[in-house]
């Protein structure tokens, strides 16, 4: 005897006729328990095609991050590359944080200085007329100035022309008549410029000078000397090719002479002033520089540039580095400028000079000090734009300059601070971006926005404790972007990638699986894990039959109707619908969500699913009854099965599904096969029957496959045979004792307790009694070996 079942037309695919339904009808087994744990493996494997589109979607999100990383590797060699070209836009945003920081926290004025400044303030101008001068003013300035032990007069104003009202130039203007009547009245005539240079002469006296590419100053020559240490800095000062000198025999006098240039930002407001610049080859002070040399008595700056002795450059020319005026080293940048920590502007600072030449300035403001002589007079066009104001007069920029020098607490940027902000630029940026794909939005925004406010702290407290300028603004700025710009494109990605999952998992798969999906897309990639499920496969009995006598619109609306009610069962136990099979249907446990009663839920949902056919088959029967069809109520087979399988994203990276494939899915299936087999409705796993011992259960058989030395146990569930609950445990002990005489070979007494059983009156039975008595009746013509434990042993696949 062979113990497996005949083909029959059910078994087939189905009649052409149906080709273009939903789902394809699976095959029939080819065998029954000598194939329940090895056989076919098809079952398992089989990938339900999803829309297209959908999995395309699904395909390009698998490789979001690949996109997404190198976008951001793109903007941040842009941003880098961008900061290093440095155009103003970027230099705005830096500028903006220092002027920030020195409003915040600006330099103090401290009295104790030795700077101070003589105004020709409007005062000043209301009581010796309108500017310019005459020089014998001037000279009485400079010659009060050192009467009251100024330590040096820089003049922050030009003397360029001779003296107009000076009494020869009035003289050789009269007629020659004229002329000499003034001079015999008035004796000989000395020009005013020779006095005001007699008085230059007397006292330490810095002159200005006006660097420029229009005219040309060959006679101006520096009154100092430079010593340089290391290499030459001219190629890095800021050049100019003419000058606007004084009068020759002002600038003889003079002790020095200093430029009074100024190189303001794009913007207009001077951050940064050079101590140094260059013309025809020579280098030429500043005068704030020039002014500090000689009242010190200092004869020579050293200017100290890349590759000194303590500088490393690694033989590359860079530029200045610092200047030594007289005891005092100033550190600066490569074209010998300084940043300027700017104070407000304060009035004891500024001496009016009506004051001096009246005598009635406090000679303590004076004695020991360097005096700067400049104006604030709007109508002479002398203020500047600084961080802190604008129309601050030129002059006490100049002075500020000193001050800042004099004190020792310098604003450096240093030659590392770009370097230093891009590598923290970079760093940040691909951990921020790292942050926004590996976390939500929710958590990854906050943090990201907490490290970039940051920056700017970072900056503040390097300019409050070192003097340092580093530029938080444009890292901050474009680590903002990245943040903001990530978080719109993931949350719409994020957005894009749920909906798609919705779409694709929402018919097959319970809410809280979709949620799942969603919480954790990275599912969605190939490959699976090993995990124990419960399997359920449920098919219809004589589909084929059925299907001949209905049209292809009537067959997929039953098909519809039968799988609607179903699926919500599976759905509502928590479970995953696998894949349709036509009238099929694959559902397991467990898998993506944890399911500690994985096999307890899908046994309950087997049992509903028995008990939901009876009202199908009453509606079924109603609307062939108004069509005056024959009718057949509807059977179905059920298979329950636990084991090891592998579940996850099977399939290519254009087409997949979320399925589960192992040898546990094929017995699953093969379990639902013998369902017809036994006659029965629901056929389940020892495996997933003793998960379950609060259901009732009513074993079928014990079977040994070839190749197999185990024999597995067979049950079905008691409530889906179809008997009065009152006859539950008297059929099960009935049934058990008829098993065991039946194992135990007492053939006549199995024969009686079969016999028993039947008068229970369970038709669900009668497919099982027939084949255990078949049974009996060959094993006494043919008995068991000795060691026969009960189980029937298939000797074919």
């Amino acid at each position: 005897m062979r113990f497996s079942r005949a083909s029959s037309r059910d078994d087939r695919l189905p009649d052409p006729r149906l080709c273009g339904i939903a789902a394809h009808k699976r095959l029939y087994l080819e065998t029954c328990c000598s194939t329940m744990l090895q056989g076919p493996a098809g079952v398992g494997n089989d990938m339900t095609d999803l829309n297209d589109r959908v999995k395309r979607g699904l395909n390009w999100l698998a490789h979001l991050p690949s996109f997404y990383i190198a976008t951001i590797a793109l903007f941040l060699v842009g941003a880098i590359f961008l900061r290093i070209s440095d155009p103003f836009p970027v230099k705005a945003l830096r500028f903006i944080a220092f002027d920030a920081y020195q409003k915040i926290a600006p330099a103090k004025y401290d009295p104790s200085l030795p700077v101070r400044i003589v105004d020709i303030d409007e005062a000043s101008l209301k009581r010796y007329g309108q500017w310019p001068w005459p020089r014998t003013v001037m000279a009485e300035l400079r010659d009060k100035l050192a009467a009251d032990g100024a330590a040096a007069v820089a003049f922050d104003v030009m003397f360029a022309e001779p003296d107009r009202t000076s009494l020869d130039r009035i003289a050789a203007a009269l007629p020659k008549r004229a002329a000499e009547a003034l001079t015999a009245a008035a004796g000989p005539l000395q020009s005013n410029d020779a006095i005001f240079a007699q008085s230059i002469a007397r006292a330490p006296t810095v002159l200005a000078v006006t660097l420029n590419h229009a005219q040309s100053a060959p006679g101006l020559k520096s009154k100092a000397g430079f010593a340089i240490a290391g290499d030459d800095p001219r190629p890095f000062l800021q050049t100019f090719s003419g000058a606007v000198d004084n009068l020759p025999e002002l600038d003889a006098g003079a002790q020095g002479l200093g430029s009074v240039n100024w190189i303001p930002d794009r913007d207009e407001v001077v951050r940064r002033v050079p101590l140094m610049f260059a013309k025809d080859g020579q280098i030429i002070p500043s005068l704030a520089a020039e002014a500090l040399r000689v009242a010190q008595g200092a004869s020579t700056f050293v200017l100290k540039a890349s590759n000194a002795s303590g500088e490393t450059a690694f033989g590359q020319a860079t530029g200045m580095n610092h200047v030594r005026i007289g005891q005092f080293e100033v550190p600066t940048d490569p074209d010998g400028a300084v940043w300027l920590k700017y104070r407000p502007s304060h009035p004891e600072a500024y001496i009016p000079a009506w004051r001096v030449i009246s005598g009635e300035a406090n000679p303590d403001d004076i004695a020991g000090r360097i005096i700067f002589v400049g104006t604030s007079a709007a109508g002479l066009i002398d203020l500047r734009a600084t961080p802190l104001a604008q129309g601050v007069p030129g002059v006490e920029v100049h002075a500020q300059i000193l001050e800042h020098i004099l004190t020792g607490k310098f604003l450096t940027r240093p030659d590392y601070a770009l370097p230093i902000e891009l590598a923290i630029f970079a760093i940040l940026g691909i951990g921020i971006a790292t942050l926004l794909l590996k976390t939500s939005a929710i958590v990854a925004a906050p943090i990201s926005l907490a490290i970039i406010a940051a920056l700017p702290v970072g900056g503040w407290f390097a300019f409050v404790k070192a003097g340092l300028l580093f530029d938080p603004l444009y890292p901050a700025f474009c680590l903002f972007l990245i943040v903001a710009g990530g978080t719109v494109y993931l949350y719409r990605r994020t957005e894009q990638q749920r909906a798609e999952v919705r779409r694709a998992f929402g018919q097959y798969v319970s809410p809280t699986v979709v949620q799942e999906l969603i919480a954790h897309p990275e599912k969605l990639v190939l490959g699976g894990e090993e995990r124990e499920l419960t399997i359920l496969f449920c098919d219809v009995r004589n589909f084929t039959t059925i299907s001949e006598g209905l049209t292809a619109i009537e067959l997929t609306r039953f098909i519809n109707e039968l799988l609607t009610p179903l699926t919500d069962l599976v759905l509502a136990s928590g479970g995953t619908v696998d894949k349709y099979m036509g009238d099929a249907i694959m559902a397991f446990w467990n898998a993506p969500l944890d399911d500690a009663d994985h096999a307890h839920h899908a046994c309950e949902t087997a049992r509903s699913i028995a008990a939901a056919m009876a009202p199908l088959n009453e509606r079924w029967r109603a609307e062939a009854t108004r069509l005056n069809r024959p009718f057949k109520d509807v059977r179905i087979g059920i298979g329950v099965n636990t084991g090891i399988c592998c579940v996850g994203n099977l399939g290519s990276t254009q087409r997949f599904d979320y399925s589960a494939i192992g040898d546990e899915v094929n017995v699953s299936s093969r379990l639902e096969g013998l369902s017809k087999f036994y006659g029965v409705t629901t056929v389940v796993s020892e495996a997933a029957a003793s998960k379950c011992p609060d259901i009732a259960y009513l074993e079928l058989d014990l079977v040994q496959v070839k190749g197999r030395t185990k024999p597995s146990r067979l049950y079905t569930m008691v409530e889906t045979l179809g008997c009065s609950a009152d006859l539950y445990e008297e059929l099960i002990a009935d049934h058990t004792a008829m098993l065991t005489k039946y194992r135990s070979r007492q053939w006549d007494n199995a024969e009686a307790a079969i016999g028993v059983c039947r008068a229970k009156g369970v038709a669900a039975l009668e497919t099982l009694y027939n084949l255990l008595e078949g049974r009996i009746a060959e094993f006494r013509l043919t008995p068991p070996p000795d060691d026969w434990d009960g189980a029937f042993v298939a000797t074919e696949k």
